[in-house]
């Protein structure tokens, strides 16, 4: 059995999901596509960074600078795993 692209986009983004909310601390966060750093008050660019070492180690993939520069809100970070 092959998995969909959807169902593959659905489950990178219930983990992702899970990260976010341990790394801002907030069980209440449920992530969307168009969501950025303005949409969550703690998300400073000391907790990207921390969100992006998360996202590594949960996803057990490296982003290189140039990636981490292209991903303009969740979505993006979406296909960008999606796509790994």
């Amino acid at each position: 059995m092959t998995v969909s692209d959807g169902e593959k986009r659905k489950a990178i983004r219930e983990r992702l999901n899970v990260v976010f909310q341990e790394v801002f601390d907030d069980d209440a966060i449920e992530i969307f596509d168009e969501m950025t750093a303005e949409d969550i008050d703690e998300w400073d660019s000391l907790m990207h960074i921390t969100l992006v070492v998360a996202v590594e180690k949960e996803f057990d993939v490296r982003l290189n600078a140039a990636e981490i520069g292209k991903l303009e809100n969740v979505g993006a970070m979406i296909s960008l795993l999606q796509n790994r």
